[in-house]
């Protein structure tokens, strides 16, 4: 949905509202977990934020408190969303003079720990009220041995509606501008929690 001005919290509440219920705007539900499906756009960024368990655990705030949208022109709704499988959420997004509001839905939720790693983080897929179709994980790891860890964004997307397919080279400029940017918010996130 594309808007000349912000819209106030009644107007978020019944977007959300009339979302709820829509289903998935693509097929591939829960691809992002370990594979490109054809017909999309690949980004995948990865950022070191720091360092042992007390980072991780951090890290791991940071995600469930959606420190990676904490970035000014782009804003999650409703900000206090819990991290939960099912979760509809709204995109709110600042751009070219104008706003977009989306609407996405989590699709999987992920608390891992193997031999080599620990990885925490979810993904969420667009709904029919998004301006691309696609999924994005969201996600910390922790290697085991180096105890290293690292901030993953992974996306798989392609343009939705005729506007964004339109303006698809604006489209990707604003992708790689919103990775760019959730990388240094959950660098800034994780820093800002260290005594």
């Amino acid at each position: 949905m594309f808007l000349l001005a912000k819209p106030d919290t009644a107007m978020i509440e019944q977007f959300l509202q009339r979302c709820e219920d829509d289903d998935f705007s693509y097929s591939e539900v829960g691809a992002s977990r370990d594979r490109s499906p054809d017909g999309y756009s690949v980004d995948h960024n990865r950022v070191r934020i720091g360092q042992g368990e007390k980072d991780f655990e951090r890290a791991k705030l940071a995600i469930n408190n959606w420190k990676m949208f904490d970035i000014g022109w782009v804003n999650l709704l409703p900000n206090d969303a819990k991290v939960d499988v099912g979760l509809t959420v709204g995109i709110l997004i600042r751009h070219f003079g104008f706003y977009s509001l989306n609407a996405a839905r989590i699709v999987y939720v992920v608390d891992e720990t193997s031999e080599k790693a620990r990885r925490y983080g979810f993904a969420y897929g667009t709904l029919p009220e998004h301006g691309e179709i696609g999924e994005e994980r969201f996600s910390v790891e922790m290697d085991v041995e180096s105890g290293e860890i690292c901030y993953d964004l992974y996306a798989f997307s392609r343009p939705g509606p005729l506007l964004a397919k339109l303006g698809y080279p604006l489209t990707r400029y604003l992708q790689k501008s919103f990775a760019h940017d959730s990388k240094q918010a959950m660098i800034a996130a994780v820093e800002k929690k260290r005594p």
